[in-house]
């Protein structure tokens, strides 16, 4: 006799088992501190070389106005706007990128833990239906 209930089960673990299992397996296994430092960092460094290519990308294409009255003075506030709109950005990606990383392991670790309270359920319903035959 088919168990409509197991058989929903299965369904749901293949389903998980062929989309997402690999990905959230793969982040399971890090200890949450370590995923989100790790991918905080790697966004930091993604971030901090897209901000110097941009910088440089305006500072090329603006050169004239830079260079026609060129004062130690401008060249000082342009030093501070620049690296003070770096500090700034780099803070909001860091909480950003913090938040996003936490929220995506928990999820990943929710998502294991009840594929192996699944697997648990649909080993004692296999050992439940032995007992009946």
């Amino acid at each position: 006799m088919l168990d409509v209930k197991r058989i929903r089960l299965m369904a749901r673990m293949a389903q998980y088992e062929k989309n997402d299992i690999r990905k959230d397996m793969k982040i399971s296994t890090y200890y949450k501190k370590d995923y989100v430092s790790l991918n905080t960092l790697i966004t930091i460094l993604w971030m901090t070389a897209g901000y110097g290519i941009l910088a440089a990308l305006l500072a090329v294409c603006f050169m004239d106005e830079l260079m026609e009255n060129l004062t130690i003075t401008k060249v000082t506030y342009l030093g501070v706007g620049v690296g003070g709109g770096y500090f700034v950005l780099l803070i909001v990606y860091i909480i950003c990128a913090n938040v996003f990383y936490r929220g995506r392991h928990n999820r990943a670790k929710q998502r294991v833990r009840k594929y192996y309270r699944d697997l648990s359920r649909l080993g004692k319903m296999e050992v439940k239906e032995k007992k009946k035959v």
